[in-house]
């Protein structure tokens, strides 16, 4: 990598990301049966977290933000590394930044409707 034929390549660009989809239209139930089980997931893995951290009893509140913090950890943090490692739009990133902390939100709130009193 530091021979001097491919600094230059790689300094005369263009440098290109590429995503190897299978051929023909897209399946949409599929894709929505894949992120109702990651929702799934995040879900279990938040009520480990809050179930190890709170007891029964616990004010909506603190559920809240204990829950909100856990489930948008789950769904938004790991976006970031695509701009760092890869060149994605940070605005592309902060949209479904935002998308993760709508659904943490969600997440927390029905945490916090049904931790045992």
């Amino acid at each position: 990598m530091r021979d001097p034929k491919f600094m230059e390549k790689l300094n005369k660009g263009p440098k290109a990301m590429m995503t190897v989809m299978k051929s023909g239209p897209g399946n949409i139930g599929n894709s929505l049966l894949l992120w109702f089980l990651y929702s799934i997931v995040v879900g279990v893995l938040t009520a480990y977290i809050c179930g190890h951290t709170m007891m029964p009893g616990a004010t909506y509140l603190h559920v809240f933000r204990i829950a909100g913090a856990t489930a948008f950890m789950g769904y938004a943090m790991a976006l970031w590394q695509q701009p760092i490692w890869y060149g994605k739009s940070t605005v592309t990133t902060l949209k479904s930044t935002f998308d993760g902390l709508v659904y943490a939100l969600m997440t927390a709130g029905t945490f916090g409707w049904l931790w045992p009193r």
